[in-house]
């Protein structure tokens, strides 16, 4: 079957009780067992250990990102928790894109880094750097591509493959293309991780995340720290991000098509100092957008002429376009990472990677595009006053 089709009809059945056509929200903590004898004949003993709307969903994200299992999580950061606790212990080296989402960051650094794991955050988008920083004690290499918030790319069969030969794990956060777009694991990765928060969902509705493994054997191990941590997703969010997920791949053409057209426009206005959007062929990665992916997302961001202030002055004028954290909804988003989704990377650890002060980003929404870029044009215009 085709994705259009898996994103409907994978993971899910009518309920076998009324024929509801959506799985059922079970809310429930416990599960009655016929007998002792018979424990678990039904597949389910307590919630904490697993739940038929959430098993729903599990289904479906491992079908679609071609997985054996997957596991999911009441929030991003708790599946990136899931995969650190399954694979690693104390004295591990960990390699990170040194691109990253402020939030992987602040776990690693804040967080695992006290229980004796040690962190390199590398240029994963050039594998000699990645192969410079394997160690002896490397376990896990983990890499966000299309990269939060500069969208700098990591060539995933690349790494991969060094990975393979090290003997080392490789995890991709592909919460930016999802498996519509890009597909990791079909390009050599072990694992993938996800923010369901954001595409998955896209409706703004929920937080969630996912861990989708190549192997049984890999999934076990992530399933036995989920259950043993408690880090699990509520019903009522598999229930929603279930219904998210039938719509992904109409969203995410409409939003990819709406980008393009506001990066084109972006890259052509005199008060913009520059636009990266991997679709554009001025992207300094843009082949290998094209080579890895077959789409390049929703996401994209520009620096506006006169630094922070303009910056701010535009963000704080704008219409139609909400300031807020989060992506990957219906609705058109505007962030500055510096005071938001990044504030807790250091400045310098900031200003190395490129993620400016005035670093403007984009998540782009379903609204008509002439909306969007007339609301863009007039704010922009308020920036040079």
């Amino acid at each position: 079957m085709g994705f259009n089709t898996r994103q409907v009809h994978a993971g899910v059945e009518p309920d076998p009780v009324t024929g509801s056509i959506l799985t059922p929200i079970y809310q429930t903590t416990t599960y009655v067992q016929e007998s002792v004898d018979k424990y678990l004949a039904r597949g389910y003993s307590y919630s904490r250990s697993g739940n038929p709307t959430v098993r729903a969903l599990e289904r479906k994200l491992a079908d679609l990102e071609g997985g054996a299992d997957c596991t999911c999580y009441g929030t991003g950061m708790a599946a990136l928790q899931a995969l650190y606790l399954a694979f690693l212990k104390a004295g591990d080296h960990v390699i990170v894109s040194d691109v990253a989402y402020g939030g992987t960051y602040r776990l690693s650094t804040k967080v695992f880094s006290r229980f004796g794991v040690d962190f390199t955050f590398a240029d994963t988008s050039r594998p000699e750097e990645v192969r410079k920083a394997l160690r002896p004690g490397t376990r896990l290499i983990l890499t966000e591509t299309p990269a939060n918030p500069t969208l700098k790319l990591t060539d995933i069969a690349a790494v991969s493959e060094l990975a393979r030969t090290a003997g080392v794990l490789h995890a991709v956060d592909n919460t930016f293309l999802t498996p519509y777009y890009q597909r990791p694991l079909e390009l050599g990765a072990d694992l993938v991780v996800h923010s369901t928060t954001k595409y998955f969902d896209g409706h703004n509705a929920t937080v969630g995340g996912a861990v989708i493994t190549r192997t049984s054997e890999q999934d076990a191990a992530v399933r036995f720290m989920q259950n043993a941590s408690g880090l699990i997703m509520a019903p009522q969010s598999a229930f929603l991000t279930l219904q998210g997920c039938k719509t992904l791949s109409v969203r995410l053409e409409r939003q990819s098509a709406n980008a393009l057209a506001i990066a084109r426009f972006l890259e052509a206005h005199p008060r913009v100092a520059e636009v990266r959007y991997p679709g554009l062929e001025s992207f300094p990665q843009h082949e290998l957008a094209k080579r890895q992916a077959t789409g390049f997302g929703a996401m994209l961001w520009f620096e506006v002429k006169g630094g922070v202030k303009a910056g701010k002055t535009l963000m704080d004028n704008i219409r139609i376009w909400s300031l807020a954290e989060n992506l990957g909804s219906v609705e058109s988003l505007i962030t500055h990472p510096v005071t938001m989704t990044h504030a807790d990377v250091e400045e310098a650890e900031r200003r190395r990677v490129g993620i400016t002060d005035g670093l403007v980003r984009l998540s782009v929404g379903l609204e008509d595009v002439e909306d969007l870029i007339g609301a863009l044009d007039q704010a922009l215009a308020r920036t040079g006053s």
